[in-house]
């Protein structure tokens, strides 16, 4: 397994994992303690694992947490999805830059988000499942969602939305998220 920093969003890394793949199919290690702790981030860090099941088309996000944030991996377990991370904290260097990635079950490819960052994905397959591994419990109080379709942050998501929570379609934009914030 290789870690790879992604430039658009400082702290961010891609981990991609060496399959094994013979007649049978692939077997491939999608968490090593030793490469998280290469990159600086500590393994025992990590408290809650999650799945979702999404189906084409259907959009979840943009989302992140206030107060300490949330810290996440997340990897496409099978099928694929357009990934979106948003910088939204105001000391990064690169703050407010999007960055977009393909994940698929294919590759396995785990992506780490920092805290302080949005997040959201669309599936571009029937059947998506998406594992999040995050540092700290759910707060359902923390909880912020920005417009997935907010024109500042111009996401150039793949395929028109066929389903989005009530949330998520209601979400505020960001210029009104940060006044929030700041506020």
């Amino acid at each position: 397994m290789k870690a790879t920093e992604v430039p658009a969003i400082t702290g961010a890394y891609l981990f991609e994992p060496t399959p094994y793949a013979d007649e049978r199919g692939f077997f491939c290690r999608t968490f090593d303690a030793d490469v998280i702790r290469s990159v600086g981030l500590d393994p025992d860090a990590f408290i809650q694992d999650s799945v979702s099941r999404s189906v084409r088309g259907v959009l979840r996000g943009l989302h992140l947490r206030s107060g300490a944030g949330e810290a996440k991996l997340v990897r496409c377990s099978y099928g694929r999805i357009f990934d979106v991370v948003v910088d939204l904290r105001q000391e990064s260097p690169t703050y407010r830059n999007v960055a977009t990635f393909e994940l698929s079950g294919d590759t396995q490819v785990t992506l780490y988000i920092p805290a302080g960052c949005a997040h959201g994905f669309q599936a571009l397959t029937e059947t998506a499942d998406t594992s999040y591994r995050i540092d700290r419990p759910h707060d359902p109080a923390e909880d912020v969602t920005i417009a997935f379709d907010d024109p500042e942050l111009a996401v150039p998501w793949p395929l028109p939305v066929t389903s989005i929570s009530q949330r998520d379609r209601e979400a505020p934009s960001l210029a009104e998220v940060l006044k929030h914030k700041e506020g």
